[in-house]
């Protein structure tokens, strides 16, 4: 794999929700990620009871369904090791013992039981990044309580704000905890640990959890509060969708438009567009002329059809975008220019992010369509004799003399 992480080492301990994305953002930048699958003959694996690794609870199995195409897992392969046999985990440490980063999910105290808590992989790798994430954190009062995205969001204080008049809150899927704060600090702690270790040659154990990173996410608010400029009352606030010039707004066939215009000038254009002339550009800065000046945009914006607000305010100095749908997204023009969506074997998938200049990442590889279908290659490449490989594997299939020079 090319790109700006090329030559980075990774083992990933099967889990579910931010660590694999954690893992796709570093597979998608170069990294080498191998995923530890636990082999299907296994009880956790069988019963699916999360009890001890908080992967797939009923509610996973059902958001997943009979899904064959999982995009999460894209750019990387995966070994079957079952880590309560002697051998098994004697492989998985042969792999973390040559890796740059372990990316471990499961709850406190499970991979200690294991054989592959921190203290164990960094007495064998003393440069090793040990990349834990969870939902509550290894200690506190909920550490050992099950929970998931929406759970962290809410006891972090986003998901009160998200509340839209009288309703319940309306959470962002799992976004904001999952992804935002989970499997993004994640990939940032494992950089930021990586710079330092350059420095200082040795490793540490990064703690990521899930509700420290939706917390930080709020700091904004927090200061904002502080100031007396945000309420707790929904909806009167200028980003809960309490001000006319930053909203959503339906059109006259159902559909939504985002109207963003802050700042004075945008708002301006935007009202001259409209038609509506100057007053209400006046009122920006009192917030008691919000309701009204929503409810006036409100009705202009059910006067046109859904096309023709696009045709007559995108790519204007109004700060405007049209709500589009997961289908549509990829092939907005400014999507298509950019390269924001690519496909990959006839799927459209988001394409890898940031951009590099100088070390651009390869495409994504499609996800593996079988759980563990590379374990003899991986362990192979990555140190393991093929009798080890022969002994650990009795039922796999023959292993290729040269597969361990191509991975090397």
């Amino acid at each position: 794999m090319a790109g700006p992480l090329a030559g980075m080492r990774v083992v990933e301990l099967q889990g579910r929700g931010p660590g694999p994305f954690g893992a796709m953002v570093l597979a998608d930048l170069g990294a080498e990620v191998v995923r530890i699958d636990r082999p299907a003959q296994t009880p956790a694996a069988a019963t699916g009871t999360g009890a001890e690794t908080d992967t797939d609870t009923d509610t996973e199995r059902m958001i997943r369904g009979g899904r064959q195409i999982d995009l999460v897992s894209r750019s990387r392969r995966s070994v079957g090791i079952d880590l309560k046999r002697p051998d098994g985990l004697a492989a998985a440490l042969r792999l973390i013992d040559r890796a740059d980063v372990l990316v471990e999910g499961y709850r406190p105290g499970v991979a200690e039981r294991l054989g592959v808590g921190p203290e164990v992989c960094l007495a064998r790798n003393p440069r090793l990044i040990y990349a834990r994430i969870t939902g509550w954190g290894q200690d506190g009062p909920y550490a050992q309580v099950p929970g998931h995205d929406i759970n962290y969001v809410a006891l972090a204080g986003a998901l009160d704000p998200l509340r839209r008049g009288d309703g319940p809150p309306a959470p962002p899927l799992n976004l904001l905890g999952d992804y935002g704060g989970g499997g993004m600090l994640l990939a940032i702690g494992i950089l930021s640990a990586l710079f330092e270790r350059s420095r200082s040659g040795a490793g540490q154990v990064v703690d990521t959890a899930m509700i420290d990173g939706v917390a930080l996410l709020t700091t904004l608010f927090h200061g904002l509060r502080a100031e007396g400029l945000w309420s707790d009352v929904p909806g009167r606030n200028i980003l809960d969708l309490g001000s006319p010039f930053y909203n959503v707004y339906e059109t006259a066939d159902g559909r939504y438009v985002t109207i963003g215009c802050g700042e004075p000038q945008f708002y301006a254009a935007l009202l001259e567009k409209l038609g509506l002339g100057d007053e209400l550009a006046r009122q920006q800065s009192d917030p008691s002329s919000w309701p009204t000046g929503a409810q006036t945009l409100a009705q202009v914006f059910k006067t046109k059809r859904f096309d023709e607000w696009r045709a007559l305010l995108e790519g204007t100095q109004t700060c405007f975008a049209p709500v589009l749908t997961l289908a549509e997204a990829p092939s907005h023009p400014h999507n298509a220019a950019r390269g924001t969506f690519i496909e990959v074997d006839g799927v459209t998938q988001p394409a890898p992010a940031p951009r590099f200049s100088r070390t651009p990442p390869d495409a994504p590889r499609p996800p593996s369509a079988q759980s563990a279908a590379d374990t003899a290659d991986v362990l192979l490449g990555w140190g393991m004799d093929r009798d080890e490989v022969a002994a650990l594997l009795p039922d796999a299939r023959p292993v290729h003399p040269l597969a361990s020079a191509r991975q090397e």
